[in-house]
């Protein structure tokens, strides 16, 4: 797998590439204000030739080789060039400084415009990844992306340009990391200055959520992605669903992955309804085109889980949350490889936090595989969350921890004074909203363990136990019924399901008397037998292969 990607280390006549010029820059110093505006230009070209003989060989090599292979839409050596060379190159020169400049390489690409777009979506990825992006920087990406997605989907005809999955998925994501990380730093208008707040208030449209969900939905229009999976479910002309742009493969990842990013920012908005509305023509119980990269599969369980836990279906959520989990275990030794191994590991353990959290509202026997990391990481956070009102705190804790950075569509109102002095937490207006709903259920856990002690009692007597009145208590036992019913998804789209009893504990109310019938579910000796059976194969197998 090493091959592909160090081709750019091999020698390259940098003379044939570009004529590197050896003034220095005290030779145009100073004269740049007497110059016309062709002088200029050739003043800036001097500068970009000078700043260039000051990039590392290597890394001039390396510029050249990735535009070579962009011109050539070699995507097998993209792939490696993306995901370890560019990183490896990163950690060795610029581990704490940017990349140089995209006019600063621009002669080394013949000022090829496409490459200079897609290296500066690198170039501001790594500011907001390893540096601290400065409001000029925030600008600046969003006007390279809105170029970049012109350039995509109003150019005459489909672009003759193909990239990996990989980053395609990491575009979109990125974009709207970037989208959400402007929304917050514009709420905090206290902490900036007077210039900043004006470069704000005069750019309101600069990541404005319409440009946003504008690029998302237009990409999945450009490529008839909607279009193309309802032929894959249903059967039908894939070409002609397809159509002229569909049929490129940059064109459909895009807009797939669009679908799975407006998953996300209607989720970052509170519209959890929409958000898994978006998700109607693509099947999680099927192998999907999501689970080609790892990250858009963790991106995708994660948000669903989300939107399905807030919108009170917590058998759903465990269902999803289990899933992406045990599939990160599975393949934990692969991500060790990736770039994104802290990412994924990360997402994952918010994820398990989360899993608590519907633990806690919804007792559910979880897999065999995820119990024990749950137990180990959360097991002292889920029993405080059973012990009533004391354990409200934990249960914020653990939201305020996983849950995604929520964003406000609007932007602060600069003519009002106080809006100047306050900082807005839409974070805090969710977990307020979440945790309405658990104060419902406090006590829940408390009746059902005095209830299945029993299987017939009265009522006088558990509100004697619980120190509450009858009345109280009554109240209590409707709000149990009805929470143990939710809606859970059987078959069709991720929104729909039926209404079934989630409790393996179900009781009546006959006049004063609690008839009390509790349902176990036994456990599956046959799976755990074969589970430790293909275990023991495989240590037999390792030990075969030292010897």
């Amino acid at each position: 797998m090493e091959e592909y990607h160090e081709g750019y280390e091999e020698e390259i006549d940098l003379a044939e590439e570009i004529d590197l010029l050896t003034n220095n820059n005290d030779d145009y110093a100073g004269v740049e204000e007497d110059l016309d505006e062709e002088g200029q230009m050739q003043l800036l070209i001097l500068q970009q030739q000078q700043y260039a003989q000051e990039i590392p060989e290597v890394v001039k090599n390396f510029i050249i080789y990735f535009h070579r292979n962009i011109l050539e839409n070699n995507v097998y050596e993209l792939h490696g060039i993306y995901e370890n060379s560019f990183n490896r190159l990163t950690e060795k020169f610029y581990g704490k400084t940017p990349w140089p400049e995209a006019d600063y390489i621009a002669p080394l690409v013949n000022d090829d415009q496409v490459f200079l777009t897609l290296y500066r979506e690198l170039y501001y990825r790594h500011i907001y990844s390893k540096l601290t992006p400065a409001i000029e920087h925030r600008f600046h990406s969003y006007e390279n992306y809105c170029d970049l997605f012109n350039f995509i989907l109003n150019s005459d005809g489909p672009v003759s340009l193909e990239l990996p999955n990989q980053w395609l998925w990491d575009i979109i994501d990125e974009f709207i990391y970037q989208f959400q990380s402007f929304c917050n730093y514009r709420s905090r208008l206290k902490t900036k200055t007077e210039e900043e707040i004006a470069l704000l208030r005069d750019n309101i449209q600069v990541w404005s959520c319409y440009s946003v969900l504008n690029v998302l939905y237009s990409l999945i229009t450009k490529s008839r992605i909607t279009e193309q999976l309802l032929v894959s479910k249903h059967g039908g002309d894939m070409i002609e669903a397809a159509g002229e742009y569909g049929s490129r493969p940059l064109y459909k990842m895009l807009g797939y992955f669009s679908i799975i990013g407006l998953l996300r920012v209607h989720c970052l908005l509170g519209d959890y309804t929409l958000a898994l509305k978006m998700m109607d023509n693509i099947e999680l119980s099927k192998k999907a085109l999501f689970a080609r990269v790892t990250a858009c599969h963790v991106t995708t369980y994660y948000y669903v889980g989300f939107a399905y836990m807030m919108m009170r279906r917590y058998a759903d959520a465990i269902k999803a949350f289990s899933h992406i989990l045990v599939f990160i275990a599975r393949t934990k030794m692969y991500h060790t490889r990736s770039y994104q191994f802290d990412q994924i590991n990360k997402k994952g353990d918010q994820m398990y936090a989360l899993l608590t959290i519907c633990i806690a509202l919804c007792p559910t026997r979880l897999d065999e595989n995820i119990h024990p990391h749950l137990r180990e990481k959360y097991g002292e956070h889920l029993l405080k969350m059973q012990r009533g009102e004391e354990g409200l705190q934990t249960f914020e804790d653990l939201f305020l921890y996983a849950c995604p950075k929520f964003i406000s569509p609007n932007g602060p109102n600069f003519e009002d004074p106080n809006a100047l002095t306050q900082t807005i937490e839409p974070h805090h207006h969710h977990a307020k909203i979440f945790l309405s709903e658990v104060r419902h259920q406090l006590l829940i856990p408390t009746l059902r363990s005095y209830l299945k002690l029993y299987t017939t009692m009265g009522i006088d007597k558990l509100s004697a136990f619980l120190d509450i009145d009858a009345e109280t208590l009554r109240t209590q036992l409707l709000i149990v019924k009805q929470k143990s019913r939710q809606q859970k998804w059987t078959n069709g789209t991720l929104l729909e399901g039926e209404y079934v009893t989630t409790s393996d504990l179900d009781f009546c109310l006959k006049q004063d008397m609690i008839h009390i019938a509790e349902s176990k579910v036994g456990r599956r000796y046959g799976d755990w037998f074969l589970r430790h059976i293909n275990k023991f194969q495989d240590i037999i197998a390792g030990m075969d292969l030292r010897s």
